[in-house]
């Protein structure tokens, strides 16, 4: 093989590639960093200032039931005062209602048909409620069912709910 038989030391690399590796480290570092921190779950337990209680769970249904109490009388307010159908505001007071028990158990009732409901054994008011009010006003031809029974309906199953 023609040539030296000479070695040759291998190649440093200068200071500025290290400072920029050093660099581009830190920045990673720093991005993984704040990547934990803003998507940890916040803390819920966190101290009341002084002078504040805490809401316990039963003020917090009831506000969640006087809120779905005043919805279903804004929505029979409404077929009062001519603003909505009898079918609309039954089908309204059917979306309140399922919203209330979905919100306050967790039962995905605005998706689920009455047959479903019945098959999970919900409250017996709920399936009253669509069975007698609701479901004949929105789906069956003819006149539709008076919203006013339906909203007492609707208040039944608020204050029922378990």
């Amino acid at each position: 093989m023609p040539g030296s038989d000479e070695l040759y030391p291998p190649a440093q690399y200068g200071w500025g590639w290290m400072l920029l590796a050093f660099g581009i480290l830190a920045l990673l570092i720093l991005g993984a960093w704040l990547l934990i921190v803003l998507t940890r779950p916040r803390r819920t337990g966190a101290a009341a200032p002084a002078g504040t209680a805490t809401p316990t769970t039963l003020d917090v249904l009831s506000q969640l039931r006087t809120e779905y109490l005043e919805r279903i009388q804004r929505v029979e307010d409404d077929y009062r005062g001519r603003r909505l159908s009898a079918r609309q505001a039954n089908l309204e007071l059917s979306r309140v209602v399922r919203a209330f028990v979905n919100e306050y158990s967790g039962l995905e009732a605005p998706v689920l048909a009455l047959d479903d409901l019945v098959a999970r054994g919900v409250h017996p008011s709920l399936i009253d409620a669509m069975g007698r009010h609701y479901y004949p006003s929105i789906f069956r031809q003819g006149p539709s069912i008076d919203p006013v029974a339906g909203a007492a309906a609707a208040r039944t199953v608020v204050r029922a709910w378990h």
